[in-house]
């Protein structure tokens, strides 16, 4: 043995050892050296364990999964809400009070969207008590995201089921017209949609007004065409349907406020101060929404149109969130919803 030196292993209990830099330490105290993620750095600061991070990672994972699970299949399939607004429009008369319930992008398809729910849509709808019901187009699937098919006979009767002191108006969406392959060949209608939503009862405009009463006062409705009908066709250079002209015409010279139904927003503006409120779908509010805002949307002007309630030069425009989905079977951050106006 080296003079001033012990073996740790072979030395008696309690007996001193000098270690190479000259500090002494009890041998029956010395424990072996940690292997593996240290708990502190050279700085003696807290260091992440590997239990530590395995425990966060899993959590982390947890979370992402129930996010995921609650994307695709609890928010889009599962919740409802009312978006309700109170608003009165530039020029509105004073002392008329109207309620307008408007559904949009019901993408009927299976397991998301079947006629059984579309019927206790309708129901709640109908709960609301609307004066006049609006639909807003887009009312076949939108995705090969399915496991069935809802078709226009399944759907249309269900809507039917609508109920209103005033009627029931709608027009068509770009996916009924996608969906309609001999209607794109025709580069004309009706759709099949249009004709099972009229054989149920519905109203269906196309660049044409209707007016309508309420407690005695008149109420226009105008319905726009589709302005991208025909975006999928190679039968025409034309992307739609749409005649704005044709259809502020169908009102004639009356003064009574009008509300213009469009199912893209990307109308509005070019919509005229003689339309009172316009009501649009076909975003669905950009299907995901983090802290109001959308990553993706489907209107060329990105997040001014996207969603909610937008007022321009004096001209009021409500984008409704819908109820279905396209492309993908994932909402989150923007719930199916019924859109509920009271004006006046």
């Amino acid at each position: 043995m080296v003079a001033g030196y012990g073996e740790v292993n072979g030395g008696p209990p309690g007996a001193s050892v000098r270690n190479p830099h000259g500090s002494c330490a009890n041998a029956s105290k010395q424990r072996p050296k940690r292997m593996g993620i240290r708990l502190s750095n050279d700085k003696g600061r807290a260091m992440l364990t590997r239990r530590d991070f395995l425990r966060l990672f899993g959590g982390a994972a947890a979370m992402a999964t129930s996010l995921a699970s609650y994307a695709f299949a609890v928010e889009p399939g599962f919740r409802l809400r009312v978006a309700h607004y109170r608003l009165t429009p530039r020029g509105w008369p004073q002392g008329f009070r109207a309620r307008v319930a408007a559904l949009s992008d019901v993408h009927a398809s299976l397991p998301w969207m079947s006629a059984d729910r579309i019927r206790r849509i309708v129901e709640r709808t109908n709960g609301l008590e609307p004066d006049v019901t609006l639909l807003l187009g887009d009312y076949s699937h939108g995705s090969s995201w399915r496991s069935g098919d809802v078709h226009s006979w399944e759907w249309a009767p269900a809507l039917g089921g609508l109920r209103a002191r005033a009627g029931v108006f709608g027009v068509l969406g770009n996916h009924d017209w996608w969906s309609d392959r001999s209607a794109l060949r025709r580069l004309d209608g009706p759709t099949y949609g249009q004709l099972a939503l009229e054989t149920a009862g519905v109203t269906m405009l196309e660049n044409d007004a209707q007016r309508v009463e309420i407690d005695g006062r008149g109420l226009w409705l105008a319905g726009l065409g589709d302005q991208l009908a025909y975006l999928t066709s190679a039968h025409t250079p034309l992307s739609g349907r749409d005649d704005l002209d044709a259809t502020i015409a169908a009102i004639g010279d009356a003064e009574e406020p009008v509300i213009l139904m469009a199912h893209e927003p990307d109308i509005f503006p070019q919509v005229p101060d003689r339309v009172a409120l316009t009501l649009s779908g076909h975003t669905h509010g950009g299907q995901v929404r983090l802290f109001g805002w959308a990553p993706a949307t489907a209107s060329r002007y990105g997040q001014r149109y996207v969603y909610g309630h937008v007022r321009e030069d004096g001209r009021d425009l409500i984008v409704t969130g819908g109820l279905g989905y396209s492309v993908a079977p994932i909402r989150f951050g923007s719930p199916p919803e019924i859109l509920l106006v009271d004006l006046g």
